[in-house]
Protein backbone atom coordinates (compact mmCIF):
# COMPACT_ATOMS: atom_id res chain seq x y z
CA UNK A 1 0.00 0.00 0.00
CA UNK A 2 1.24 3.13 -0.68
CA UNK A 3 1.30 5.70 1.69
CA UNK A 4 2.48 9.53 1.81
CA UNK A 5 3.32 11.31 5.41
CA UNK A 6 3.39 14.74 5.65
CA UNK A 7 5.44 16.38 8.49
CA UNK A 8 8.16 13.82 7.97
CA UNK A 9 10.68 15.57 9.80
CA UNK A 10 8.70 16.32 13.18
CA UNK A 11 8.66 14.16 15.88
CA UNK A 12 6.06 11.70 14.60
CA UNK A 13 6.96 11.93 11.38
CA UNK A 14 10.35 11.15 11.50
CA UNK A 15 9.06 8.06 14.15
CA UNK A 16 6.44 7.09 11.20
CA UNK A 17 9.69 6.93 8.50
CA UNK A 18 11.36 4.25 10.81
CA UNK A 19 9.16 1.98 11.80
CA UNK A 20 7.26 1.48 8.21
CA UNK A 21 5.82 -2.36 8.94
CA UNK A 22 6.23 -5.41 5.97
CA UNK A 23 3.24 -4.47 2.99
CA UNK A 24 3.87 -0.78 2.99
CA UNK A 25 5.75 1.15 0.58
CA UNK A 26 6.07 4.94 2.28
CA UNK A 27 6.99 8.58 0.74
CA UNK A 28 7.83 11.40 3.39
CA UNK A 29 7.90 14.82 2.59
CA UNK A 30 8.72 17.99 5.03
CA UNK A 31 7.44 21.27 4.73
CA UNK A 32 10.41 21.71 2.86
CA UNK A 33 9.30 19.35 0.28
CA UNK A 34 5.51 20.29 0.35
CA UNK A 35 4.41 23.78 1.86
CA UNK A 36 0.57 21.64 2.86
CA UNK A 37 -0.79 25.56 2.99
CA UNK A 38 -0.22 25.34 -0.58
CA UNK A 39 -3.50 24.37 -2.06
CA UNK A 40 -1.82 23.76 -5.26
CA UNK A 41 1.59 21.65 -3.83
CA UNK A 42 -1.10 19.76 -2.23
CA UNK A 43 -2.87 18.65 -5.11
CA UNK A 44 0.58 17.99 -7.19
CA UNK A 45 1.94 16.03 -4.83
CA UNK A 46 -0.61 13.84 -4.54
CA UNK A 47 -1.64 13.17 -8.11
CA UNK A 48 2.01 12.84 -8.86
CA UNK A 49 2.73 10.27 -5.75
CA UNK A 50 -1.09 8.64 -6.07
CA UNK A 51 -0.89 7.40 -2.33
CA UNK A 52 -3.40 5.02 -1.23
CA UNK A 53 -3.12 6.39 2.38
CA UNK A 54 -2.51 9.74 3.73
CA UNK A 55 -1.14 10.42 7.21
CA UNK A 56 -1.02 14.17 8.47
CA UNK A 57 2.20 14.65 10.86
CA UNK A 58 2.51 17.75 9.89
CA UNK A 59 1.92 20.95 12.18
CA UNK A 60 2.68 24.28 13.45
CA UNK A 61 3.24 23.52 16.95
CA UNK A 62 5.06 26.63 18.65
CA UNK A 63 2.49 27.18 21.18
CA UNK A 64 3.72 30.31 23.24
CA UNK A 65 4.84 31.82 19.21
CA UNK A 66 1.45 31.22 17.99
CA UNK A 67 -0.67 33.44 20.51
CA UNK A 68 1.30 36.49 18.07
CA UNK A 69 2.08 34.10 14.69
CA UNK A 70 -1.61 33.57 14.47
CA UNK A 71 -1.92 33.69 10.23
CA UNK A 72 0.95 31.26 10.25
CA UNK A 73 -0.73 28.55 12.61
CA UNK A 74 -4.42 28.88 10.97
CA UNK A 75 -2.15 28.88 7.97
CA UNK A 76 -0.99 25.61 8.80
CA UNK A 77 -3.00 23.91 11.16
CA UNK A 78 -6.41 25.01 9.57
CA UNK A 79 -5.84 25.79 5.79
CA UNK A 80 -3.44 23.10 5.29
CA UNK A 81 -5.14 20.13 6.77
CA UNK A 82 -8.30 21.40 4.88
CA UNK A 83 -6.36 21.43 1.86
CA UNK A 84 -4.76 18.10 2.48
CA UNK A 85 -8.85 16.74 3.02
CA UNK A 86 -10.00 18.79 0.30
CA UNK A 87 -7.21 16.33 -1.98
CA UNK A 88 -7.77 13.38 -0.73
CA UNK A 89 -11.62 13.73 -1.06
CA UNK A 90 -10.92 14.85 -4.42
CA UNK A 91 -9.02 11.61 -5.25
CA UNK A 92 -11.09 8.78 -2.73
CA UNK A 93 -8.11 9.04 -0.54
CA UNK A 94 -8.51 8.10 3.27
CA UNK A 95 -6.55 10.84 5.49
CA UNK A 96 -5.23 10.10 9.08
CA UNK A 97 -4.41 13.50 11.21
CA UNK A 98 -2.72 13.64 14.32
CA UNK A 99 -4.04 16.66 16.79
CA UNK A 100 -4.05 17.83 20.93
CA UNK A 101 -5.50 17.49 23.75
CA UNK A 102 -5.00 21.63 23.39
CA UNK A 103 -8.53 21.15 21.60
CA UNK A 104 -10.30 21.12 25.50
CA UNK A 105 -10.25 23.97 28.24
CA UNK A 106 -8.31 21.82 30.61
CA UNK A 107 -10.43 22.32 33.18
CA UNK A 108 -12.05 19.36 33.65
CA UNK A 109 -11.20 16.78 36.48
CA UNK A 110 -12.34 13.74 34.34
CA UNK A 111 -10.37 11.63 30.96
CA UNK A 112 -11.50 13.21 27.87
CA UNK A 113 -13.50 11.73 25.55
CA UNK A 114 -13.69 11.72 21.86
CA UNK A 115 -17.08 13.13 21.80
CA UNK A 116 -16.77 15.77 24.49
CA UNK A 117 -16.98 19.17 24.00
CA UNK A 118 -13.94 21.15 22.52
CA UNK A 119 -13.37 24.82 23.86
CA UNK A 120 -9.57 25.47 23.26
CA UNK A 121 -7.93 28.32 25.16
CA UNK A 122 -5.23 29.88 22.69
CA UNK A 123 -4.20 30.02 19.36
CA UNK A 124 -2.59 27.01 18.67
CA UNK A 125 -5.52 25.02 19.82
CA UNK A 126 -7.94 27.37 17.99
CA UNK A 127 -6.30 26.39 14.71
CA UNK A 128 -5.47 22.64 15.63
CA UNK A 129 -9.86 22.58 16.52
CA UNK A 130 -10.27 24.55 13.32
CA UNK A 131 -8.70 22.12 11.03
CA UNK A 132 -10.22 18.90 12.90
CA UNK A 133 -13.57 20.85 12.08
CA UNK A 134 -12.29 21.61 7.69
CA UNK A 135 -11.36 17.83 8.01
CA UNK A 136 -14.47 16.82 8.95
CA UNK A 137 -16.49 18.57 6.65
CA UNK A 138 -14.10 18.11 3.80
CA UNK A 139 -12.94 14.57 3.61
CA UNK A 140 -15.50 11.36 4.18
CA UNK A 141 -12.90 8.61 5.12
CA UNK A 142 -11.08 10.57 8.10
CA UNK A 143 -9.42 9.45 11.01
CA UNK A 144 -8.44 11.95 13.80
CA UNK A 145 -5.73 10.79 16.46
CA UNK A 146 -5.16 13.30 19.41
CA UNK A 147 -2.61 12.84 21.76
CA UNK A 148 -1.05 14.85 24.50
CA UNK A 149 2.83 15.46 25.66
CA UNK A 150 4.94 13.76 22.66
CA UNK A 151 8.11 13.24 23.39
CA UNK A 152 10.98 11.23 21.70
CA UNK A 153 14.15 11.25 20.56
CA UNK A 154 14.53 13.55 17.49
CA UNK A 155 13.03 16.79 17.71
CA UNK A 156 12.51 19.38 20.59
CA UNK A 157 10.66 18.38 23.47
CA UNK A 158 10.41 18.41 27.28
CA UNK A 159 12.19 15.25 27.92
CA UNK A 160 15.01 16.99 25.74
CA UNK A 161 14.91 20.23 27.60
CA UNK A 162 15.10 18.26 31.14
CA UNK A 163 18.26 16.50 30.38
CA UNK A 164 19.75 19.79 28.90
CA UNK A 165 18.79 21.94 31.80
CA UNK A 166 19.64 18.78 34.07
CA UNK A 167 23.08 19.48 32.95
CA UNK A 168 23.86 22.96 33.50
CA UNK A 169 21.54 23.32 36.31
CA UNK A 170 21.70 22.17 40.72
CA UNK A 171 17.85 23.17 40.78
CA UNK A 172 15.11 23.03 38.53
CA UNK A 173 11.29 24.33 39.32
CA UNK A 174 8.66 22.31 37.41
CA UNK A 175 5.19 23.02 37.54
CA UNK A 176 3.59 20.24 39.43
CA UNK A 177 -0.58 21.35 39.38
CA UNK A 178 -0.83 20.20 35.13
CA UNK A 179 -1.95 16.84 34.27
CA UNK A 180 -1.49 15.09 31.27
CA UNK A 181 -0.62 11.50 29.61
CA UNK A 182 3.16 11.56 28.06
CA UNK A 183 2.95 10.15 24.58
CA UNK A 184 6.11 8.51 22.86
CA UNK A 185 6.40 9.46 18.90
CA UNK A 186 7.22 5.99 18.61
CA UNK A 187 4.01 4.73 20.54
CA UNK A 188 2.38 7.01 18.51
CA UNK A 189 3.43 6.18 14.88
CA UNK A 190 3.21 2.67 15.56
CA UNK A 191 -0.39 2.92 16.89
CA UNK A 192 -1.53 5.01 13.26
CA UNK A 193 0.79 2.03 11.62
CA UNK A 194 -1.71 -0.62 13.53
CA UNK A 195 -4.56 1.45 12.29
CA UNK A 196 -3.42 1.35 8.44
CA UNK A 197 -2.74 -2.07 8.70
CA UNK A 198 -6.04 -2.76 9.90
CA UNK A 199 -7.40 -0.52 6.66
CA UNK A 200 -4.97 -2.39 4.66
CA UNK A 201 -6.15 -5.70 5.69
CA UNK A 202 -10.46 -4.98 5.79
CA UNK A 203 -10.50 -2.48 3.62
CA UNK A 204 -11.96 -0.33 5.73
CA UNK A 205 -12.47 1.50 9.78
CA UNK A 206 -14.85 2.92 11.49
CA UNK A 207 -13.72 6.58 10.89
CA UNK A 208 -13.81 9.90 12.95
CA UNK A 209 -11.89 10.73 16.44
CA UNK A 210 -9.90 8.75 18.34
CA UNK A 211 -7.65 9.51 22.04
CA UNK A 212 -3.92 8.30 22.45
CA UNK A 213 -1.51 8.83 25.22
CA UNK A 214 0.76 7.67 27.52
CA UNK A 215 -0.65 6.20 31.00
CA UNK A 216 -0.94 6.23 33.91
CA UNK A 217 -1.55 10.34 34.29
CA UNK A 218 0.74 12.49 36.26
CA UNK A 219 2.04 15.70 36.38
CA UNK A 220 4.95 17.59 34.60
CA UNK A 221 6.33 17.40 37.84
CA UNK A 222 6.54 13.98 38.23
CA UNK A 223 7.57 13.26 34.60
CA UNK A 224 10.69 15.44 35.18
CA UNK A 225 11.32 13.01 38.46
CA UNK A 226 11.35 9.86 36.72
CA UNK A 227 13.58 11.64 33.89
CA UNK A 228 16.16 12.28 36.22
CA UNK A 229 16.00 8.99 38.19
CA UNK A 230 15.98 6.72 34.47
CA UNK A 231 19.05 9.52 33.33
CA UNK A 232 20.98 8.70 36.26
CA UNK A 233 20.41 4.96 36.50
CA UNK A 234 21.59 5.17 32.40
CA UNK A 235 24.67 7.11 33.26
CA UNK A 236 23.26 9.79 31.10
CA UNK A 237 23.42 12.68 33.78
CA UNK A 238 26.55 12.61 37.05
CA UNK A 239 24.04 14.06 39.17
CA UNK A 240 20.31 14.61 39.93
CA UNK A 241 19.49 18.00 40.00
CA UNK A 242 17.16 19.06 42.78
CA UNK A 243 13.46 19.83 41.85
CA UNK A 244 10.89 22.31 43.11
CA UNK A 245 7.25 21.99 42.98
CA UNK A 246 5.82 25.07 41.43
CA UNK A 247 1.98 26.15 39.78
CA UNK A 248 1.35 27.56 36.70
CA UNK A 249 0.34 30.91 38.05
CA UNK A 250 4.42 30.95 39.34
CA UNK A 251 5.71 29.83 35.36
CA UNK A 252 3.63 32.45 32.96
CA UNK A 253 3.64 31.28 29.32
CA UNK A 254 2.04 33.84 26.87
CA UNK A 255 -0.41 31.09 26.00
CA UNK A 256 -2.11 29.71 28.54
CA UNK A 257 -1.46 25.45 29.41
CA UNK A 258 -4.57 23.24 29.99
CA UNK A 259 -4.34 22.15 33.65
CA UNK A 260 -6.05 19.03 32.80
CA UNK A 261 -5.29 16.76 29.28
CA UNK A 262 -6.05 13.49 30.59
CA UNK A 263 -7.57 11.57 27.51
CA UNK A 264 -9.88 8.59 27.47
CA UNK A 265 -8.50 6.28 24.99
CA UNK A 266 -11.19 3.29 25.29
CA UNK A 267 -12.55 4.35 22.54
CA UNK A 268 -9.27 2.99 20.45
CA UNK A 269 -9.34 0.10 22.66
CA UNK A 270 -12.33 -1.30 22.29
CA UNK A 271 -12.46 -0.56 18.75
CA UNK A 272 -9.09 -2.03 18.23
CA UNK A 273 -7.47 -3.46 20.84
CA UNK A 274 -4.52 -0.26 20.78
CA UNK A 275 -4.29 0.46 24.50
CA UNK A 276 -2.28 3.30 26.10
CA UNK A 277 1.22 3.10 25.79
CA UNK A 278 3.43 2.69 29.08
CA UNK A 279 5.22 6.24 29.19
CA UNK A 280 7.82 5.36 31.53
CA UNK A 281 9.23 2.35 29.76
CA UNK A 282 8.54 4.25 26.25
CA UNK A 283 11.06 6.96 28.57
CA UNK A 284 13.65 4.10 28.87
CA UNK A 285 13.90 3.65 25.31
CA UNK A 286 14.15 7.00 24.03
CA UNK A 287 16.82 7.61 26.97
CA UNK A 288 18.90 4.62 25.58
CA UNK A 289 18.54 5.82 21.77
CA UNK A 290 19.48 9.47 23.01
CA UNK A 291 22.37 7.79 24.98
CA UNK A 292 23.07 5.76 21.68
CA UNK A 293 23.78 9.20 19.87
CA UNK A 294 25.30 10.85 22.31
CA UNK A 295 28.19 7.94 21.86
CA UNK A 296 27.99 7.82 18.60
Amino acid sequence: MRVLVTGAQGQVGHELLRRVPAGFSVSGFGSQDLDISNADQVLAVFTSIKPELVINAAAYTAVDKAETDVERAYAVNSDGVGFLAAAAERLSIPLFHISTDYVFSGDSDKPYTPDEGTQPSGIYGLSKLSGEQRLIEECSRHLILRTSWVFGAHGNNFVKTMLRLGADRETLSVVADQHGGPTSAGSIADTLWALASSFQQEGRLDWGVYHYSGAPACTWYDFANEIFTQSISLGLLERRPQLTAITTAEYPTPAKRPMWSVLDCRKLADGYGLYPCDWAQDLRSVLQQLGDLKGA
